[in-house]
């Protein structure tokens, strides 16, 4: 492998071409340098608190809210405030850093895009840089895309808000290391990003707006802060130019909103309910809990018990503190049947209705053709207001540790078991493959959704827990069960494309992460090493 030193501290494993060029230039990588130098050996003891929490969960504790946090929990004080080009944020949709994508996103009719470097991209070193590029040339509104039949993609005048999605703290990005270890993918997508784009934004009214994944306490927040705030005393900016949303994705954190507001006061704008990652969090955290075991995922769904709890308290929390609540996403993508294309915009519709009534400030598509469907869902309920600020919920009953926490009902069912198989196995394929955004069967699929089909069959196996059948979960009912849907997948996709892609790949990694003993964390940390 070429190792290439650019400077004393970070060696990169990859020869710098043209693009990298642009991109990893001396002063860019300078300011890498600094931030991974000062603030990865904090990042590593975050990573282990999170396994010694974990340890802790498994041995039969429960999360909780923290009583030692009271004062300020008790006390009143507000976020630092919200930019203006941020005030409406009722629909924003979400897609990887590519580059066609990029554009026919910032061309929605939606007021807001989340630019994805996490769990909708596949993080190849090729896709990392030219996602820097895109959003280089998206924010100087210099971007197009010529696709191969000669149709020319470009910005129309006025597009969405942009607003970039770092990876998580436990994503490593392995084609740069520090000390011989790779450093975080966290550190690199938030230095090159800022540093190639904030005085730009800055000069058109906007700024460095950032969306933070998979955060599990409040110490994580108080990290980013400390990273927020260097970044501002180093290029001389005032505190609060760089803003940030933090998804409420993961069970410790829901115990935790009003202390992680408070950690990123000065930066935060909101939090955000990314209820497909809860979902997985939820199994995960309490993978060793027979009584908390989940249904099919087909059956938890917004409204049942935990899930409606943590949406409301999220909302009540914000509020009061003057932060937006953002709601989840709708992950369903158009039909060309209309039939069921009504079905969907339905769906996606009651949905959505339940959100804004809830007194949430705005929410997440997948597909630029849900937007007027969504769009028109909150403007009947937030008329002219630019969002929900107002809504307070102060006569809502107190929500408990034990909502949070209670299983919901539903089946555990043969054919939910086979979706599971089938959509894990096409995603996780699709991502070794270098894409991290997949249609599977009418859902715009991410990392979430696999997570959540493999751990709920894993904690089926470690429970023995039974299906609807009669038939108890096995690891060889599990294996028989793959080896058929290999079958369904190969017979849908067709031969032509099942022998081309790396679906022996796929199954050979999803047998793994799902019959170990010990559950791995996140399948793209092992997926990771396919990736190319």
């Amino acid at each position: 492998m070429t190792q290439q030193v650019i400077s004393t501290d970070l060696t990169f494993q990859r020869p710098s071409g043209p693009k990298e060029r642009q991109i990893l230039t001396d002063t860019a990588v300078e300011f890498l340098t600094e931030l991974v130098t000062r603030f990865t050996p904090r990042r590593n003891e975050l990573l282990n608190a999170r396994k010694q929490q974990q340890q802790r969960y498994d041995a039969g504790e429960l999360p909780g809210f923290i009583s030692e946090t009271n004062s300020i929990k008790q006390s009143d004080w507000k976020i630092r405030g919200i930019p203006a080009d941020l005030l409406n944020r009722r629909v924003e949709i979400t897609g990887p850093v590519e580059r066609k994508m990029v554009i026919n996103a910032l061309n929605a009719n939606v007021n807001v895009f989340m630019a994805d470097f996490e769990d909708s991209l596949a993080p190849s070193w090729d896709k990392v840089i030219e996602g820097q590029i895109n959003l280089r040339d998206a924010v100087t509104g210099t971007i197009s895309y010529c696709n191969e039949a000669g149709k020319i993609y470009q910005l129309k005048p006025d597009p969405a808000v942009l607003v970039c999605r770092v990876r998580g703290l436990h994503l490593p990005e392995k084609h740069v290391t520090w000390r011989g270890d790779a450093i975080p993918g966290s550190l690199f997508d938030f230095a090159l990003y800022f540093f190639h784009n904030v005085d730009a934004l800055l000069a058109k009214g906007s700024g460095p707006y950032f969306y933070l994944p998979k955060t599990q306490s409040w110490q994580e927040a108080a990290w980013w802060s400390e990273v927020f705030s260097f970044a501002e005393d180093r290029f001389d900016l005032p505190r609060g130019t760089i803003k940030a949303t933090l998804l409420i994705e993961t069970l410790p954190a829901v115990f935790q909103m009003d202390e992680i507001l408070f950690s990123l006061r000065d930066h935060i704008v909101g939090l955000n309910c990314g209820r497909w990652d809860y979902i997985f969090s939820y199994i995960k955290t309490l993978k060793n809990h027979p009584d908390r075991v989940l249904p099919d995922r087909q059956s938890v769904t917004m409204e049942k018990g935990f899930l409606d709890a943590y949406s409301r308290l999220l909302i009540r929390t914000c509020h009061r503190r003057g932060a937006f609540a953002m709601g989840g996403m709708a992950a369903f993508i158009p039909s060309k049947d209309q039939e069921r294309n009504q079905w969907v915009l339905n769906r996606v519709k009651t949905d959505k209705e339940r959100e804004a009534t809830n007194g949430h400030d705005g929410t997440w598509i997948a597909h630029p053709g849900l937007a007027d469907t969504v769009t028109a869902v909150f403007d009947r309920v937030l008329g002219d207001k630019p969002n929900q600020l107002d809504v307070l919920r102060d006569d809502d009953a107190a929500i408990t540790a034990e909502q949070l926490l209670a299983p919901c009902d539903g089946e555990r069912t043969e054919a939910g078991m086979r979706a599971n198989i089938r959509v894990a196995v096409q995603y996780i394929e699709a991502w070794i493959s270098g894409n991290g955004c997949v249609p599977v069967y009418g859902l715009m699929e991410d990392a979430a959704t696999a997570e959540i089909s493999r751990t709920s069959i894993w904690q089926w196996i470690r429970h023995g827990k039974t299906l609807q059948s009669g038939e108890q979960v096995t690891e060889a009912l599990f294996r028989q069960m793959l080896a058929e849907e290999m079958l369904v997948i190969q017979q849908e996709l067709g031969d032509q494309r099942f022998s081309q892609g790396r679906f022996c790949e796929a199954a050979e990694l999803m047998e793994r992460i799902t019959t170990e003993p010990e559950l791995v964390e996140f399948l793209t940390l092992p997926g990771y090493s396919l990736l190319h």
